[in-house]
């Protein structure tokens, strides 16, 4: 594993050496600190907190083209399904945080047999940004997560002291794109004790206590029929906000569409907080009312996922805390739920 110091002078010179082979996105200044295709590294938005946005929408493009086809009536190979083009450039992504990127691993449980998830994981190569500084918002250590995480990283990058950074490879691929970091020099033992000296002050207290194993002991069927999710549901206005911000909601709809003469199918994300998610074709809609999807969400990020998975399906980012337009928030779910 390699470890390397950058100051930020050395951050962008390594960025512009990887921009030849690879597209560089980042959080940026002009973009309200979401992610942008970065050209001037001086604009790269290093501040507390994750982006507005999560990292998944590089694992689910919105929308994905999964095929195409002519519609064209005369030609041979009229609504012949072909691969679509492919550049063969792959992404780098700098300044992820940790719950961020741990989403990536988690979202690939479900998704271990998915060609098209597995195909942009391979894409995507990830340059974390670990926190010395949460957010009001953060609760990553309940969901067994921490601020200096490197769980889906392919590299983690470490603020020591102010714009100085120390570099870790944690994959293979991380190590590669470390070695074409000349402007950088190795890190002293000096630098290793610093970042030692930060992840031991991480503070990882919580008062929600073995968080998955106590809801995975849970009876599934008196949670679902608990009086309080009638009192959440009241409030929520079904603006599915919190399942597009989530970085492990993935719920999809796939659909065709055609213009002069030629035709894709997409795959787009989705919300199972809208009323047509669940509409069958006959009009029957299991989850037709709001409490019922309110419950499932929760039940399945929770409940549902851990007893499948053995993990919560929730990063702790705050994304949903932060951005509810009712101040729905999900923590004071997870002690209802435990507490029940």
């Amino acid at each position: 594993m390699k470890v390397l110091k950058f100051d930020r002078q050395a951050i962008g010179e390594w960025l512009s050496k990887l921009a030849e082979d690879y597209d560089i996105y980042a959080p940026g200044e002009s973009s309200q600190g979401t992610w942008q295709l970065i050209s001037d590294y001086s604009q790269i938005d290093i501040k507390s907190g994750v982006p507005e946005k999560p990292v998944k929408n590089f694992l689910f493009p919105q929308p994905e083209t999964l095929l195409t086809f002519s519609t064209v009536p005369d030609d041979p190979d009229a609504f012949k399904p072909r691969e679509p083009e492919d550049s063969g450039r792959k992404n780098v992504i700098f300044g992820v945080r940790p719950c961020d990127a741990r989403s990536i691993s988690l979202n690939a449980m479900p998704y271990e047999k998915d060609t098209y998830y597995k195909a942009n994981m391979e894409k995507n190569l990830i340059i974390g940004l670990t926190c010395n500084t949460p957010c009001s918002t953060c609760f990553c250590t309940w969901t067994g997560g921490s601020p200096m995480g490197t769980e889906g990283c392919d590299i983690s990058l470490t603020e020591i002291e102010k714009d100085s950074f120390v570099a870790r490879g944690v994959t293979e691929r991380g190590d590669k794109l470390l070695c074409l970091a000349t402007a950088a020099s190795e890190a002293s033992d000096q630098d290793i004790e610093k970042l030692s000296g930060l992840e031991k002050d991480v503070a990882i207290s919580t008062d929600i206590t073995a968080l998955e194993e106590t809801l995975k002991s849970k009876d599934m069927m008196e949670l679902y029929n608990a009086p309080f999710w009638k009192d959440i549901a009241e409030r929520c206005v079904n603006c599915g906000t919190c399942t597009f911000l989530c970085p492990t909601c993935y719920c999809f709809d796939i659909q065709d569409e055609t213009l002069h003469g030629r035709g894709r199918r997409i795959r787009c994300q989705d919300s199972c907080m809208f009323p047509l998610f669940t509409l069958h074709a006959s009009g029957h809609n299991p989850r037709g009312d709001k409490v019922q999807r309110v419950r499932n969400r929760f039940m399945h990020k929770l409940k549902y996922f851990p007893d499948r998975f053995g993990s919560v399906s929730c990063v702790g980012c705050g994304r949903c805390v932060r951005d509810c337009p009712v101040n729905i928030d999900i923590r004071e779910v997870m002690r209802q739920m435990l507490t029940f």
